[in-house]
């Protein structure tokens, strides 16, 4: 009976395998694991050369990007070849396991012309021996380094607050951005297509209404097809102009009228006089903005010839940058500025086109009411507002003069009237100037010849 027992411990102890041996058998598999690992991975890692252009500059981004998901980088060599010179970039080597990198690269050795970026990485795959974990890439560049010189053309520049001008300047190389920078505001430039061999730029530019003469401080800026960009002043005059004052009464019985032309666009909470602020000032915001969206559909060539028709037999009912209190019950609850004219004369009368050009919008358009926008060339537009019909659609060419439209009360409008604007660049500006033979002679067509 002992005898059995003691035979069967035994046969129980004989069943588990000695601490030793196990850990041994677990380390082999690890191994053997990492190893099937290590040869399993075939795919070499993914190198990504940026950016993806053929002519940079000084001021480009360059980088690379190499990933290996797989068993992760061993190195990594970034080679730049110019004029049969070979120039390390970068060169890494990674002892633990690294999956991706993203490294800038210097241009600062490199000098202007044609070069070529060579990536090499290799990862840490063991299958075949290393020949599936090497991968190489190669991108072609052009570097530029040097800014567009400019040469001011125009060199006589005299401008009233409010209103425009003309600046002619060449630049030495085709542009991809060029205009005139006042403050935020930007006027974009249009290269002539007879500019004799130059690189001919007409820009018209405003002295904003809103910006003292003491702060108006234009500037020319290019950028050439690199990202390699210049600025220069250049001699102007400017005369300061004071704007008029004027209040606005509103009545419960005007709101009453004029809020439901703007249903679906303000919402259907507050006071009449919240709803009319609303329309105000969150949605005259979203008109002008639209104005500036309207401006880059522009030629970049003049359309109109000499000065601008108005409105027959109509008198001035508001002027150019008139500043408004609008009073509720005698308290001032908004200010807002008047940027065009307004003129009156018979109800639903015949609205003819300032000058020739093109119909770049004929639609409602928020405090405008019903609104035509006419666009005559280098980023000179005219606009229509609060009319009763329309007489023309996008894609019109119109002659000056050209019936268009008939005067109405529709939009922000107390009665039966016409409101002209002229913007340049989307920015209001002073439409008497574009009424005078003389200020278009001295300031615009002179410039031409």
């Amino acid at each position: 009976m002992n005898k059995e027992t003691s035979l069967g411990n035994n046969k129980k102890k004989g069943k588990g395998l000695p601490l030793g041996l196990l850990l041994a058998i677990i380390g082999l598999l690890a191994l053997a694991g990492a190893a099937f690992m290590l040869f399993r991975d075939t795919t070499p890692p993914v190198i990504a050369i940026g950016p993806d252009m053929e002519l940079i500059g000084k001021q480009s981004e360059m980088n690379i990007v190499v990933e290996d998901p797989g068993s992760g980088l061993k190195s990594v060599e970034v080679v730049a070849v110019q004029a049969g010179k070979r120039i390390t970039l970068l060169s890494e080597t990674y002892a633990g396991t690294v999956m991706r990198i993203e490294k800038p690269l210097s241009l600062a050795e490199l000098k202007e012309g044609e070069l070529s970026i060579e990536v090499t990485a290799m990862d840490g795959s063991l299958y075949p021996f290393g020949a599936a974990g090497l991968s190489k890439a190669q991108k072609t560049y052009v570097l530029d380094t040097t800014p567009p010189r400019i040469f001011v053309q125009s060199h006589t520049n005299n401008l009233n607050q409010g209103g425009c001008g003309l600046m002619i300047f060449a630049l030495s190389e085709k542009a991809s951005s060029a205009g005139i920078l006042v403050g935020e505001r930007f006027f974009p430039a249009y290269l002539q297509p007879d500019g004799n061999g130059k690189f001919l730029y007409y820009c018209l530019f405003a002295h904003p209404w809103d910006v003292k003469s003491t702060d108006f401080k234009p500037m020319i800026t290019a950028v050439d097809g690199a990202g390699n960009s210049a600025k220069r002043s250049f001699n102007y005059h400017t005369n300061a102009r004071t704007f008029r004052h004027d209040r606005i009464n509103l009545s419960d019985s005007f709101m009453e009228k004029t809020i439901p032309e703007f249903q679906g666009l303000v919402p259907n909470e507050g006071s009449l006089l919240d709803q009319y602020l609303y329309i105000n000032n969150e949605i005259r915001k979203q008109n002008r903005a639209k104005l500036i969206e309207f401006s880059r559909r522009t030629s970049p060539v003049m359309l109109w010839d000499g000065p601008f028709v108005r409105l027959p037999n109509a008198a001035n009912r508001a002027r150019f940058a008139d500043a408004r209190d609008y009073m509720y019950k005698g308290n001032k609850v908004d200010f807002q500025t008047h940027l065009g004219l307004d003129l009156a004369s018979l109800q639903h009368a015949a609205v003819p086109a300032g000058n020739a050009g093109t119909i770049v919008f004929a639609d409602f358009l928020g405090i405008y009411g019903n609104v035509v926008v006419i666009d005559h060339g280098l980023g000179l537009q005219s606009l229509y507002a609060h009319l009763s019909s329309i007489s023309v659609a996008v894609g019109d060419t119109v002659a000056k003069g050209q019936l268009i439209a008939h005067t109405g009360s529709t939009g922000l409008a107390g009665g039966d009237h016409l409101h002209y604007g002229i913007t340049v660049a989307g920015i209001p500006t002073q439409p008497f100037e574009w009424w005078d033979a003389s200020w278009i002679k001295n300031n615009i067509t002179s410039k031409l010849q």
